[in-house]
């Protein structure tokens, strides 16, 4: 394998990746490849090549759910999104061939910027921070207002009701992810809370999935985001599931995937999660406001999906050498807010 120190996290033969690269690109110069930091899914590499630089994404070496790490369809809607108001970064080339990477792989444009783990956006300015929570809340204003259908995504959902397709996929992921040390009686009760509530909705929209701080690049010097990353889980489905996602961080600690609870929002320059909220729907022109429903669902796809994270890191097969741990921490305090929400009700319910 070529390559420097640098590639000791990698896990796939670069001197298969430098073939396929030269037959493109052409030249003789060396491929060097960075395992990123952050991430819990699907394994993400810098590469250069001489004066050539990109990103490379790839399946994990073993997939639990293939349809949640589906980088074709990431792939697709990268293309898709060229070109609109949403920004992201250029797609250059898929690969499906297995024999080269040992998963299908794509490889798209190296943006220049920050990405911050933490929804506090520690290091910056209150005004600055203020400035990226208003791009941010825009972006995925615009990201909904998208025409799906004129960017040849009308199929890119399964039809039918999307809580009712999505609940009952995530729930039989719990079923699958769940061993005998991963007990999660607040996440079975979710699951019963919700079942008993899953409403009628067509209201459809291009969704991300997973929009939250850690997923959007920030300009290298200025507050506004310039990049939608991640899109595994992109789907057509509910705005609202979105938003309940990106905004959870209200209810999660700053231990708990970085979220703001507890925090001194005003002193930091963060908005209040109603001005949040209500700037969101002025932008996307939303009719219908985030409910009980959509927050508790929101909490219940973070639990099962960390679950899965955990499951990934039984098998040695994630980013992080302590992905287990953090992953069955990460499902029960998902699991633990959404519990949280149902005590409270409320006029969201």
């Amino acid at each position: 394998m070529s390559g420097t120190a640098a590639d000791r996290n990698v896990d796939f033969d670069i001197a298969r990746l430098e073939d396929y690269l030269k037959s493109w690109l052409g030249g003789a110069a060396r491929t060097k490849v960075e395992r990123t930091s952050g991430g819990m899914s699907n394994p993400t590499y810098f590469v250069t090549r001489g004066d050539w630089r990109g990103v490379l994404r790839k399946q994990p070496g073993s997939v639990l759910m293939p349809s949640a790490h589906a980088i074709d369809r990431e792939y697709r809607v990268l293309t898709a999104l060229q070109g609109s108001d949403v920004k992201t970064p250029r797609p250059y080339r898929y690969c499906e061939d297995r024999e080269i990477l040992g998963t299908p792989f794509y490889l798209m444009e190296w943006l220049d910027g920050r990405v911050f783990q933490e929804f506090a956006l520690n290091g910056l300015t209150p005004a600055e921070r203020t400035e990226c929570y208003r791009s941010m809340c825009a972006t995925l204003a615009a990201i909904h207002r998208l025409d799906y259908q004129k960017l040849g995504l009308g199929d890119f959902g399964r039809p039918g009701n999307y809580f009712a397709r999505q609940f009952t996929r995530w729930s039989s992921q719990w079923q699958q992810f769940r061993r005998g040390d991963d007990d999660n009686p607040d996440l079975d009760k979710i699951v019963g809370w919700l079942g008993e509530r899953v409403p009628e909705s067509q209201t459809l929209a291009l969704c991300h999935g997973d929009f939250r701080i850690a997923n959007v690049m920030l300009d290298a010097k200025e507050p506004r985001v310039i990049g939608v990353l991640d899109w595994e889980l992109s789907t057509l489905g509910h705005p609202l599931v979105d938003l309940a996602f990106n905004s959870q961080a209200y209810q999660m600690a700053p231990d708990e995937n970085g979220g703001l609870l507890g925090l001194p929002l005003e002193e930091l320059g963060i908005p209040p999660e109603q001005d949040y909220l209500e700037r969101y729907y002025e932008l996307s022109g939303a009719r219908e406001r985030l409910g009980r429903f959509h927050q508790v669902f929101a909490m219940f796809r973070g639990a099962v999906g960390s679950a899965g994270v955990a499951i990934r890191g039984d098998q040695g097969n994630n980013v992080l050498p302590d992905a287990a741990r953090i992953g069955r921490k990460l499902a029960r305090a998902y699991a633990k807010r959404g519990v949280d929400l149902i005590a409270e009700g409320g006029d969201r319910e």
